[in-house]
């Protein structure tokens, strides 16, 4: 018999590395296309920005929540342009450095009182009414007023249906041709009046898009209304901030450049957030109310950015953070301020995915290899640490520059790679096992052939000492019933059994020792472990019972007097191994406990049950599963032992009180304990045991 070095290759390893090269190879484009794939990736590009957070200039921005105690005292929302107008004048006068509204304000004011005294007017005719509007506060030029006071921006909305007016934006220069293929685009903007964009200092897109799963990972630096392209609020809040007049989108690197920062561009021109950190969110929070009221907390406006926005829900201006919690669209435009004056823009650069792909590959072929020339252990062992190289790489690039490489491509390819290999490898193993099966399964038992073909260079098993549940079972009346019948019948009735009751004794993980006559012994618990193998071996017994009984009831058996199946259980130590020659060998045991079980299947004659449950065993049994018999003579032992055997079925939970009284009675007054198992014996006529027992106190 050829042997194969342990280690070594198989044979026929060039076709199994085809084989898993070509599918860890396939699955690197194919996993990106795979509906959930860019959802899982987006996710784990959280928990990368999560861990490498760089410090960012906080303490420069300060966000004035309109949150709902200021909508209770205020009234509700919307409020009217002269309210929004107070808010304003009330923030500039703590000096912040610009103000950014994350608040749509569009067409003219028709809620002031000026307002709305000259609709009535122009309804009624009435000159006087229309005079007295002169004298109230108007919200627009209230509202531009206060803008004229600090630099401002105001928010504008896009509009995916019609073009509408050219507000006055930023300019925004171009130097070459940038390519932004995925350029957040709408047909058109909607502003506010012309009057207040005047007044205020820019503009600058409130939109924040969602991916996926719903959640704002991205925040526009720039949008487009085409030919023109609009800063992001936060784009323009930070150009304010840094005085600068304009911005500057270049072709070659490609780039967004305001004032003395210079921010690398992906396709879409977003800003990729980091996922936002809840205390941060509110160490920058004022209440609007503190400002109106001049409270002490105004004192963090002076010099700051300060986005005014709102918490409330009333507004609409929740959104689902990175992190996956509900958040105010107004920090996230914050954060994404922040990030612009640290200059950190986390991104994939164009040359990232190829990178990826080649690094793929890579781990596949190596993840390969390992599947086909390592133990399993050590593969997977050794494809784990390519997986965790690379998870600690993508944390390193994105704690450096802000690289976002995937951390999930290379570990799954690596990964697949490893199982494919692995699998084609194990198939390979198993046609060599089925050959070693074939060979020796005539001669030796199925479990001592399991563990040849699983270790071929152990053509002699060594022996050991371990604990083990034997199991032993006997057919009552057999030479009987051999004496009496045909040789063919009887051959062709204990093939059936036999077939029957090894299923059943494989089934439940024991081990077939040996077939003697009509009798079977088994082992639980040997060659390999087996958790809790006494109670394994009970729960074979009783299946092996109901089975017999069916049998007993098939014509066949029935014609022939096939007697009942009684069985011994006993667990301990014993010596286990091969015992032979090399063109034989008999896995089979030796102990205490073995003939112990051996002699408790014959006991069953004299105590009338048909499982013997011995102490060893019995002390692992589930509680409540055994009832006791009686105390025997075994040979071997020079005191009596405790025998036991599960309840029988039709035992109802008042039968075993009475049954384990008159038990406990049988050691203090057996002639009492004799008439109680008499009287449960009349019970319950189908239990053995009752009249078996009584009869034997009573002779006691």
């Amino acid at each position: 018999m050829a042997r194969q070095r342990p280690g070594g290759t198989l044979p026929g390893w060039p076709a199994t590395g085809m084989i898993a090269l070509i599918a860890a190879v396939l699955a690197a484009p194919l996993a990106t296309l795979f509906p959930g794939y860019a959802t899982l990736r987006e996710r784990a590009f959280d928990g990368l920005l999560d861990h490498t957070r760089p410090t960012l200039p906080q303490d420069r921005i300060t966000v004035v929540d309109i949150d709902r105690a200021a909508l209770a005292r205020i009234g509700p929302w919307p409020w009217s342009r002269d309210k929004l107008a107070t808010l304003v004048a009330a923030v500039a006068r703590a000096k912040p450095s610009v103000i950014a509204l994350d608040v749509l304000i569009a067409g003219d004011d028709d809620k002031s009182p000026a307002a709305l005294a000259r609709r009535l007017a122009a309804l009624t005719g009435d000159d006087v009414l229309r005079d007295k509007s002169r004298t109230m506060p108007d919200g627009d030029p209230l509202l531009a007023a206060a803008l004229d006071a600090v630099p401002v921006i105001l928010g504008l909305g896009l509009d995916p249906e019609t073009a509408g007016p050219r507000l006055p934006t930023t300019l925004v220069l171009i130097r070459g041709k940038p390519e932004l293929p995925a350029l957040w685009q709408a047909p058109g903007a909607i502003g506010p009046p012309l009057a207040l964009a005047a007044a205020g200092s820019g503009l600058g897109v409130l939109a924040l898009p969602a991916d996926g799963d719903g959640r704002v990972r991205r925040v526009p630096l720039i949008a487009a209304t085409p030919p023109h392209l609009l800063p992001g609020l936060a784009t323009e809040a930070a150009r304010t901030a840094l005085g600068a007049g304009s911005m500057l989108v270049s072709a070659e690197p490609r780039a967004l450049r305001i004032g003395d920062r210079t921010l690398p561009l992906g396709p879409d021109a977003m800003l990729r957030l980091r996922p936002p950190a809840s205390e941060m969110w509110a160490a920058r929070v004022v209440p609007a109310l503190d400002v109106l009221d001049t409270g002490p907390a105004t004192a963090r406006l002076a010099g700051r950015i300060v986005f005014i926005g709102s918490s409330a829900p009333e507004l609409g201006g929740l959104r689902v953070s990175a992190e996956g919690r509900l958040g105010p669209s107004v920090q996230m435009h914050a954060d994404a301020t922040a990030q612009i004056l640290a200059g950190d823009v986390p991104l994939r650069s164009s040359l990232t995915a190829t990178f990826e792909t080649v690094a793929a590959w890579l781990a596949a072929m190596a993840a390969v290899l390992l599947g086909m020339r390592r133990a399993p252990l050590y593969g997977a062992l050794a494809t784990a640490a390519i997986a965790v190289t690379w998870l600690l790489l993508s944390r390193g690039v994105a704690a450096g520059d802000g690289t976002l490489l995937d951390p999930i491509l290379v570990p799954l390819v690596a990964g697949l790679g490893f199982a494919v290999s692995a699998l084609t490898t194990s198939a390979r193993a198993r046609k060599r096992e089925a050959a070693l099966r074939a060979r020796f399964s005539q001669h030796l038992s199925p479990a001592v052939v399991a563990r040849i073909a699983a270790e071929p260079d152990l053509l002699k098993l060594e022996g050991e000492t371990r604990e083990v549940t034997a199991l032993f079972t006997d057919i009552e009346g057999f030479t009987a019933m051999v004496e009496r019948s045909d040789a063919k019948a009887i051959v062709g009735l204990l093939d059936r059994y036999f077939e029957g009751a090894i299923d059943i004794v494989v089934k439940h993980g024991g081990m077939v020792d040996k077939l003697v006559g009509d009798a079977i012994h088994a082992l639980f618990n040997a060659p390999l472990d087996l958790d809790g193998h006494p109670r394994h071996a009970i729960a074979c017994a009783q299946e092996l019972l109901a089975f017999t009984e069916t049998f007993r009831a098939d014509p066949t058996a029935d014609a022939h007097g096939f007697g009942r199946t009684r069985i011994g259980i006993e667990t301990g130590r014993a010596v286990v191994g091969d015992v032979g020659s090399g063109h034989k060998l008999d896995y089979t045991a030796h102990g205490d406990a073995i003939n112990t079980a051996a002699r408790l299947e014959a006991a069953n004659k004299e105590l009338g049950s048909s499982i013997c449950v011995g102490p060893g065993a019995a002390a692992q049994a589930a509680p409540g599963t055994l009832r006791p018999l009686a105390l025997l003579y075994v040979r071997g032992r020079s005191e009596k032992v405790a025998v036991w055997e599960p309840w029988p079925r039709e035992y109802a939970e008042r039968d075993r009180a009475a049954y384990l009284a008159a038990s406990d009675l049988a050691a203090k007054d057996p002639r009492a304990a004799a008439d109680a198992f008499a009287a449960l014996a009349a019970k319950l006529p189908s239990d053995a045991v009752l009249p078996r027992t009584a009869a034997r106190l009573r002779v006691s």
